[in-house]
């Protein structure tokens, strides 16, 4: 068989994906006589095609689902993609109706349009995908809004509203102005911003009819001077006691005339501004609940847009940050705003479309967590489920201690509308005691109370993340009890990211506990953030993202696949820059060049493929190698069921480039055979498939086998009776002989042409070693001739390694004098270069003036002449021998 001088992923990687996908080794099902392992992927959001970072994720998927396929697990990766409720709405305003609100055109236009983008956004994601190489079963894609998982969402919200564990009701949530909706905590990013702290004085009414003191005035610290239009009270710490004079006293609101009380609560810092607060219970969480301790009015100021209401007096009309420049004008023009300083603090801002978020009082429905967390907490400290790296367990315990109520109403039109209904008519008192409202999985045909046929669906959508939770399990057809459900579930292991433990992986868990009684997965692995060289997180709004077929198209699949594991260790973020992929696409050439290597040996005595005869005697090499890949065959197995994944690639790397074809393959040159060698790169080629899926495949194929893919082939077991820690120290002496000659050579500049002699001293077993092997010492390290000797001889240079002296006398190789001279002088050269940046580096108007960059490097070049120094005087010592 002819094989190409240079691998081509492009012609291998679309034909060996189509051979797997027509062969059906992706799909799984049920089957009592083996195993499952199974995952379902974290569903990309259609909002748009994939990055590296998901690239990243999804290798890590399938490494884990080919190497249980192999191992004989009936192997299930179940993919689909996510519908992104407010995500999508955004990215369909902004691409395709260029920032117009979709009330211009109205929500079944809009509706329209999402679908169309989400087609054919969904496709290409799938598409993506298969580029990447994943492995997974796609007669089972699913997608959040299909019918069946649709079926899923309406029976959760059903059984919890039973349980009494969903409520509606007024509370102070996170408000998107732009998106118009309300916002989880978990989908409020936080940023640190240079802002400033207003302080604002509220005149105090007379107390006892006269006003004591210099007390005219109760100053209040402020971020929000907007919603002081809502105050309905200012606060006191009552154990402080420069403010506790104020307690009890009536406040004026500024600008409004309103006459609200001073009130004590323990709540209040003492230390934040000047230990008042002003208390605006419908736009801040602490004071509505400081308003329902005291029985405080809430009155809110702004509409769902951010603009200020009628509740706003003179500035109805004004957006929030309108407003706040004409109260702070207005309140300097009549002497109430006392000073203004600047207050770094931490500003909220909505996920999706980095709108500043609002707390706002607003009506929305809710989930209580805290009973459903119990189990959830219990599984992860018991250990039934685990974290890998295991630091991330306290990350997500943390949270799930001081678990809120989930807001899940969303006042968006795309996603899974609330399956409540409203009866309008309540004809009876049994319908007026349920307030006319209707909880059902389907639309109800008239009310069960009263039986009006006039009713109205909630027109809120449910989160986005109440259909995500339900992922694990739902797309394995419940609450039916399918045989998959019962197969598959709970799956095998979860692969994600750190920013979505709270959003999605602890909600998950909770769920899979509170609707199947059984945790989701068993381990989770949540790897590290895909960065640029600059360390910035990849992002479409930064310009930094990274389409991976752009890479595979560069590099190929394994390439990527390869970099991208080796550059993300353990749970660290990966740092991609242009030449990431490099390192990847140079092992794939050499894995390729090793086979053409030994497809180019003769067969001798020797079967191909894994045919060696069992009389054939193995040599020291053969020994040695066959103990490095049964070791390594261990070493990987073990590894990746600990959830490493840089560490065993680099393992086999190591042991494939310099192992087998820096040494084995230099040695099986001159044996003139190949058995072994191909059992060796059969097991390797096994070992490596899952990382690297396409290349195997290719070499594997060209080898004689039985099993019609590398990939449904029996994973590699290590057989211990291989092990041979005396064939491989053994091999280490001749390795050591031959380096040593090489790095000689390299050192003292002797021609390639001149062959060496080697003076030997070393004890009986080593010298039986190197005599069985000398023939591989000559030709590999350019040796005419070795002898054993019992003195030191002189004018040699000298190595020590492991028990063996090695001498190689240099007369005769090169002119000594000669190359004496020339290193001498060039000792000068560098010694008075190394005297001039010194110089510099003391001179203190250099230190003081030049700029950090160029003293950095100017240290680091003294310690490179240093380095060249030593080196030089060592060759110098050498030849005056």
């Amino acid at each position: 068989m002819q094989i190409h001088k240079i691998y081509n992923p492009k012609e291998v990687e679309g034909k060996w994906y189509k051979f797997w996908l027509d062969n059906g080794y992706f799909n799984a099902s049920p089957n009592p006589e083996l195993k499952p392992f199974s995952i379902v992927i974290p569903p990309p959001n259609v909002t748009d095609v994939l990055h590296l970072g998901q690239a990243l994720n999804n290798t890590i998927q399938d490494i884990f689902i080919r190497w249980k396929r192999m191992q004989g697990f009936e192997a299930e990766w179940l993919p689909g993609v996510d519908h992104a409720g407010i995500a999508t709405e955004v990215i369909v305003e902004k691409e395709i109706l260029k920032g117009e609100s979709k009330e211009k055109i109205g929500k079944e236009k809009f509706i329209e349009l999402v679908w169309k983008w989400v087609h054919e956004k969904k496709d290409t994601i799938i598409a993506q995908l298969k580029d990447i190489g994943c492995s997974c079963d796609w007669t089972r894609t699913r997608f959040t809004l299909d019918e069946g998982l649709s079926n899923a969402v309406y029976e959760a919200f059903v059984r919890l509203y039973k349980k009494r564990m969903i409520y509606k009701g007024d509370y102070i949530v996170n408000w998107c102005p732009r998106c118009e909706t309300a916002l989880a905590d978990e989908e409020v990013e936080h940023k640190e911003i240079n802002g400033k702290l207003y302080y604002i004085n509220y005149p105090i009414l007379p107390v006892d009819g006269q006003v004591k003191g210099k007390n005219k005035f109760i100053q209040v610290a402020t971020t929000r001077p907007e919603t002081m239009l809502g105050d309905t009270a200012c606060a006191v710490n009552p154990k402080d006691k420069k403010n506790a004079k104020f307690i009890k006293c009536t406040a004026i609101l500024p600008l409004m005339n309103r006459e609200i009380p001073v009130i004590s609560d323990d709540v209040v810092d003492p230390k934040f501004g000047t230990g008042v607060v002003k208390v605006t219970p419908a736009h801040d969480p602490i004071d509505f609940e400081l308003s329902i301790r005291h029985n405080l009015p809430k009155i809110l100021i702004m509409d769902k847009r951010g603009v200020i209401n009628e509740n706003g007096g003179k500035y109805n009309g004004l957006d929030r940050f309108d407003a706040r420049k004409k109260i702070l004008s207005e309140l300097k023009t009549i002497g109430l705003l006392a000073k203004t300083t600047p207050y770094r603090y931490s500003l909220g801002h909505c996920y999706r479309c980095n709108t500043v978020v609002e707390p706002i009082l607003s009506e929305q429905w809710f989930v209580k967590m805290k009973e459903m967390a119990k189990p959830a907490i219990e599984a992860v400290e018991n250990g039934i489920i685990k974290f890998y790296p295991d630091r991330w367990k306290g990350v997500y315990l943390n949270w799930m201690y001081n678990i809120k109520d989930w807001c899940i109403s969303r006042q968006i039109w795309w996603g899974h509308r609330i399956p409540v209904w409203y009866c309008k008519e309540m004809l009876n008192e049994k319908c007026k005691m349920q307030n006319g409202v209707i909880v059902s999985t389907k639309r109800p045909e008239n009310c069960p109370y009263c039986e009006s046929k006039t009713l109205v669906q909630d027109t809120n959508v449910l989160d986005t993340w109440f259909s995500s939770w339900l992922w694990p399990f739902s797309t394995f057809g419940w609450p039916e009890e399918t045989d998959e459900l019962n197969y598959f579930y709970p799956t095998s292991m979860l692969s994600t990211a750190s920013e979505i433990i709270f959003f999605w992986v602890a909600r998950m868990i909770m769920a899979g506990y509170e609707f199947t009684g059984k945790p989701p997965f068993k381990d989770v692995y949540i790897h590290g953030t895909v960065r640029d060289a600059q360390g910035r997180k990849m992002s479409k709004s930064l310009g930094n993202g990274i389409d991976p077929r752009d890479i595979i198209k560069d590099y190929g699949t394994d390439a990527m696949r390869f970099s991208l594991i080796t550059a993300a260790g353990e749970g660290q973020d990966p740092h991609i820059a242009t030449n990431t992929f490099e390192s990847g696409r140079n092992f794939t050439n050499k894995i390729w060049n090793a086979y053409r290597l030994i497809a180019s040996l003769p067969d001798a005595e020797e079967k191909p493929g894994r045919g060696r005869s069992p009389d054939l005697p193995l040599s020291l090499a053969d020994r040695w190698i066959l103990s490095r890949i049964h070791k390594l065959t261990k070493d990987v197995t073990e590894l990746l069921s600990r959830y490493k994944l840089q560490e065993p690639l680099m393992r086999i790397y190591d042991f494939l480039w310099h192992d087998f074809c820096d040494w084995y393959l230099e040695i099986i040159k001159i044996k003139k055979c190949k058995g072994i060698a191909l059992e060796i790169l059969d097991r390797s080629l096994k070992l490596l498939h899952p990382f690297m899926p396409f290349v195997t495949e290719e070499v594997w194929q060209m080898i004689t086998h039985k099993e019609p893919s590398i990939m449904v082939s029996k994973w590699p077991e290590a057989e211990t009776g291989y092990f041979d820690s005396d064939a491989e120290k053994g091999f280490e002496i001749i390795k050591n002989i031959i380096i040593t000659c090489r790095n000689t050579r390299a050192t003292m500049n002797i021609p390639k042409t001149k062959l060496i002699r080697l003076l030997v001293k070393c004890g009986t077993r080593e010298r039986s070693i190197i005599d069985e092997n000398k023939l591989y010492i000559e030709k590999l390290g350019k040796v005419k001739a070795i002898e054993f000797t019992e003195s030191v001889p002189k004018g040699c240079t000298i190595k020590l390694t492991k028990g063996v002296e090695i001498f190689i006398p240099l007369s005769g190789l090169i002119d000594l004098k000669a190359e004496l001279k020339k290193l001498e002088t060039e000792q000068l050269e560098v010694s008075s270069l190394l005297k001039s940046i010194q110089a510099r580096l003391s001179s203190p108007d250099f230190l003081s003036k030049a700029p950090r960059e160029i003293v950095k490097k100017t240290r680091e070049k003294v310690k490179e002449y240093e380095q060249k120094l030593l080196k030089l005087q060592e060759h110098i010592n050498l030849i005056k021998l």
